[in-house]
């Protein structure tokens, strides 16, 4: 098979599909510096934005609230999603298990907008008012395929020698999910974890048609600032943001190859 960088212009082509990608993020890193209160107007060298933005009431608040939601949800999408790889994947003599998959990872075939109505449609005919309560149910549900497909596809990539070999040395079904099952496959749920974490943190349809008074997201809150104009606090928070999700994600990959051997 040929090497596709010595096909002429890749090289170019590469560079430039990642200055597109990456360029408005530094853009936006640069400006949250930015001494004037003009976005786009750049005076001088300042933290401020990031000390208003660490002062504001309301930030932290929807920060908060994003990462319960995201924490609880993630919780049950995780629990969820590996008794259900458990049950597909090493599961015998499992009736219409195509058809069971296609319901696990039904909300990645359907568009968001469409489980957000429907949901915000149950929740109105159930009567049920406390809007975090509602954020954590719909962000379990849709979290779940995400933490899934990573899960199933750890248990599949993994031969059941060891699972039998427990059993033959009688080991309980318990014991052998724990001691033998659950550490092979543990960087599947870390990565399935991961990703539900990040899906419902940054999920802003659902969590916008089902927002109510102190059940606020930080997308929702960030789009609320910007239909006021776009301010260096934005871009501070924007900031904040990429972060925390660099930190995060290279958390995620050292837990992930720390030993490799084990995984």
């Amino acid at each position: 098979m040929r090497d596709v960088r010595r096909y002429p212009g890749a090289r170019i082509f590469t560079a430039l599909f990642f200055v597109w990608l990456y360029l408005p993020i530094l853009v936006v890193i640069a400006y949250s510096f930015n001494e004037n209160r003009l976005a786009s107007v750049w005076t001088g060298f300042s933290w401020r934005w990031y000390e208003s933005a660490l002062q504001n009431r309301a930030l932290l608040d929807a920060v908060q609230i994003s990462l319960t939601v995201a924490g609880i949800a993630t919780a049950i999408a995780t629990t969820v999603a590996l008794m259900a790889a458990l049950v597909l994947v090493r599961g015998r003599e499992v009736k219409l298990r195509r058809l069971s998959e296609t319901v696990v990872n039904l909300p990645l075939l359907l568009p968001e907008i469409v489980l957000a109505v429907a949901v915000l449609i149950l929740f109105s005919q159930i009567g049920l008012q406390n809007g975090l309560l509602k954020l954590v149910i719909a962000h379990s549900a849709f979290c779940i395929p995400f933490a899934f497909l990573p899960i199933r596809a750890r248990l599949q990539g993994m031969e059941a020698d060891f699972e039998e070999a427990a059993q033959d040395l009688y080991a309980s079904p318990w014991v052998t999910f724990r001691r033998v099952t659950l550490p092979l496959i543990a960087p599947g749920v870390f990565a399935g974890a991961m990703l539900a974490f990040v899906i419902s943190m940054d999920d802003f349809i659902t969590s916008n048609l089902l927002n109510s008074g102190g059940s606020t997201t930080l997308p929702v809150y960030i789009f609320g600032l910007i239909k006021q104009g776009t301010t260096p606090e934005l871009n501070a928070i924007s900031t904040l943001i990429v972060l925390g999700s660099l930190i995060l994600a290279t958390t995620a990959l050292v837990l992930t190859f720390r030993n490799p051997d084990r995984a």
